[in-house]
């Protein structure tokens, strides 16, 4: 099976397990309904062929379950599951503890954390995981990527990022830019640049749907 196949049975695999997530038998008690989340992330970067990065999540009350490819490695997919906590009213703080199996070029186990700390039109948001190699050692390997974002207007949001990422390479260990994103009903379109200034300068467009 190419690649092209393989990114297409994961998303179609992960979208089927969401709706059989969300079916309810009739008399069951009332909860609340849940909410589904794909992101796509196409990677531009210098030297190197581009690659699409998914990833599906699934959210119902504290039940938080994810699905990623091209993620943690080229050619790796990976399924979570965390537990969502809220706290705060004007400063907003979530946070989702997680744990992951790792599959494909890469195999392991990975526990990881996403959380957000919400003031106002301000964000500070990070999604960080440590994936422990299961065939060797030296793979073992910790990913971050932070991120502060301000939003002037209530479509608009601008802000810094950074990345310490295994999928890719480049001259710099922790790569560093700007993000400007946009906001139309349910769907996100963001636009982040990496190692500006560089001859390694990347570029990550990504689209996100709310559903």
């Amino acid at each position: 099976m190419t690649p092209t196949l393989k990114l297409a049975a994961f998303i179609a695999l992960a979208m089927l397990a969401g709706q059989a997530l969300a079916q309810t038998p009739a008399n069951a008690p009332a909860q609340e309904p849940w909410s589904f989340n794909l992101v796509t992330d196409g990677y531009i970067v210098p030297n190197e062929d581009g690659y699409v990065s998914p990833t599906f999540s699934a959210d119902r009350d504290w039940l938080h379950l994810e699905a990623r490819y091209n993620y943690e490695n080229l050619r790796t997919g990976s399924l979570w599951i965390g537990y969502n906590f809220e706290a705060g009213k004007k400063l907003v703080l979530d946070v989702t503890p997680m744990i992951g199996g790792v599959f494909g070029r890469t195999t392991g186990i990975a526990p990881g954390c996403e959380a957000s700390l919400t003031y106002k039109k301000f964000e500070l948001y990070i999604a960080n995981e440590y994936v422990f190699d299961t065939g060797s050692r030296s793979g073992n390997f910790y990913y971050s990527w932070p991120q502060l974002t301000y939003s002037p207007l209530s479509w608009l949001r601008v802000g810094l990022v950074a990345q310490h990422t295994k999928a890719y390479q480049t001259s710099v260990d922790i790569q560093r830019g700007f993000l400007v994103g946009f906001n139309y009903k349910k769907a996100e379109f963001t636009t982040y640049v990496f190692n500006v200034g560089e001859s390694a300068a990347t570029a990550v467009l990504e689209v996100g749907y709310t559903f």
